[in-house]
């Protein structure tokens, strides 16, 4: 008895778990048809977007074909009318001189034959080789290539997804590599020691030293910054969280940092509280940090206001070698997210190596605020309008405060009408050139031609609104006393294509201007 009571006991438990896992198979039932669904809902409307798409495309083919038809019609209704024109001459012609030829007077018929002959071999020139030839076929000469798209869509398949991996773990901050200087702050972190999740990347937020909305300032593999240009006297919160391709870790504890009064503030040795949630690092800072700072100086302009938009661009140059560095980031909402990350290969640098950092704003054009007659192409960089009527566009960033530089390359331009290139309001009319309300301010220049490079610099510490032509400054400051938040803007029509360029270096005028007592 006590044996098959043991025995039972171990199969109650078998059974136990049998139940337990039914219940779960059911789940796991309800759950795939509610994934089915919803997958199926996800993939008509991809396709759905695909027909769309060859849906546009059919009507600009088919307005081609259109254009090419007139076209047609015109060369040859042209020359009916010009064959018309002249026959009837040629038959009025040949009446008048059957009418002479029966004229009886031999005195009179030689008078007027020798020129009637002439004017005969003349007309009869007129009519000479290619004449009567059509100027235009009736074929039309375009054959539409749908081959790769036909094997385009032949292999379109389901991609099969890879067992991912955890998302990292936070990371922790290295409260004796942080430090602040003057208006400068350096921050240092890295993994947890015990952490074997792979990492991509970091991404360092800042608030805007008045307890706002923290914004992304640095996105890359280094595990350590340094950002200029903060405010004198002001408390920023920071805090850094690691990312791969599965998703994103927890942020890390906040560290306040606290900047200095002013640019000479001397130095004592201060120790954060690593205990706490929230860790304050404020200033002076220990003197070895100081020299850390000194060796390995940074620079920048970036503008940490909430209308940034968190895409940076930074560059970075060593002693021994130049490189580069794109990062952008693209979705940071959810534990699924994708990230996108451009730039070129680079080596790994050592803390002390960097020679200087410079981040600027990195920026497209914004579909969802433009007027729906733009065209967007080149990852919405380049523009143009299906309108003759001027449409505007405004950029994706809007700007508050600092210094601000973008170009213009004109890819397509008839000379009629100008465009018109500035800085607006997010709430602008979008069907009138630009500059026809209060809520714009823009140059429409006539000199430009295709090819020319405008170029649009925004002041914000000076409020003022500058304007270059092929790296020509046109005029003074085009606009004073600018204030509040403003887009990058531009307004055109069907006969004006531009692409946008941006994290370009402030030009040598306004440089050599602003050095100038």
């Amino acid at each position: 008895q006590s044996q098959l009571s043991q025995a039972l006991n171990g199969l109650s438990d078998r059974a136990k778990e049998a139940k337990e896992f039914l219940v779960q198979l059911r789940n796991m039932v309800q759950q795939i048809q509610e994934n089915s669904v919803e997958f199926e809902a996800c993939l008509v409307a991809q396709c759905d977007a695909l027909i769309d798409a060859l849906n546009r495309r059919k009507a600009q083919l088919l307005a081609r074909v259109n254009k090419e038809h007139e076209h047609k019609l015109k060369v040859v209704r042209d020359q009916i009318s010009h064959c018309t024109v002249k026959l009837r001459q040629t038959t009025g012609l040949m009446e008048y001189c059957l009418e002479v030829i029966k004229e009886n007077d031999p005195s009179g018929f030689l008078q007027i034959s020798d020129a009637l002959i002439r004017r005969v071999h003349l007309t009869e020139d007129q009519w000479g080789k290619g004449t009567l030839t059509p100027r235009m076929t009736t074929d039309f000469d375009l054959n539409l290539d749908n081959a790769p798209l036909l094997q385009s869509i032949h292999q379109l398949d389901f991609v099969q997804m890879k067992v991912s991996s955890p998302v990292p773990a936070p990371p922790i901050l290295q409260l004796e590599e942080c430090c602040t200087h003057n208006n400068s702050a350096t921050l240092s972190w890295k993994q947890p020691p015990l952490s074997t999740v792979q990492v991509e990347g970091y991404i360092l937020e800042l608030d805007d030293g008045n307890g706002g909305q923290f914004r992304e300032v640095y996105v890359g593999k280094e595990t350590m910054c340094t950002v200029d240009g903060l405010h004198f006297n002001s408390t920023y919160s920071a805090r850094v969280k690691a990312f791969n391709k599965t998703g994103v870790s927890p942020y890390s504890k906040t560290l306040v940092l606290q900047t200095s009064e002013g640019d000479n503030s001397s130095s004592s040795e201060h120790v954060p509280n690593t205990q706490s949630e929230e860790q304050t690092l404020p200033f002076p800072v220990p003197l070895e940090r100081s020299q850390l700072r000194r060796m390995s100086p940074f620079s920048s302009t970036l503008n940490l206001q909430p209308s940034f938009s968190g895409r940076s661009y930074f560059e970075l140059r060593s002693s021994a070698h130049q490189l580069s560095l794109h990062s952008s980031l693209q979705s940071l909402n959810s534990a699924g997210c994708n990230f996108e990350t451009q730039g070129s290969p680079y080596s790994q640098l050592g803390k002390f190596d960097i020679k200087k950092m410079v981040a600027v704003a990195w920026f497209s054009f914004d579909p969802s605020s433009a007027h729906a007659d733009i065209i967007f192409s080149n990852d919405n960089l380049t523009v143009t309008c299906n309108s003759y009527d001027d449409r505007v566009v405004l950029g994706k960033t809007g700007f508050s405060k600092g210094l601000h530089y973008w170009e213009l390359s004109i890819d397509r331009y008839d000379n009629h009408p100008d465009p018109a290139f500035g800085v607006a309001r997010i709430d602008v009319l979008k069907d009138a050139m630009l500059g026809k309300d209060d809520k714009a301010w823009a140059i429409t220049e006539g000199g430009i031609t295709k090819g020319a490079t405008v170029g649009v610099l925004l002041d914000l510490t000076r409020r003022t609104l500058t304007f270059s032509i092929n790296e020509d400054q046109q005029g003074p400051v085009a606009f004073e006393n600018l204030e509040g938040l403003f887009f990058p803007a531009v307004s055109l029509n069907r006969n004006v294509q531009v692409t946008l360029h941006t994290g370009l270096p402030v030009p040598e005028f306004y440089t050599s201007r602003s050095a100038m007592p």
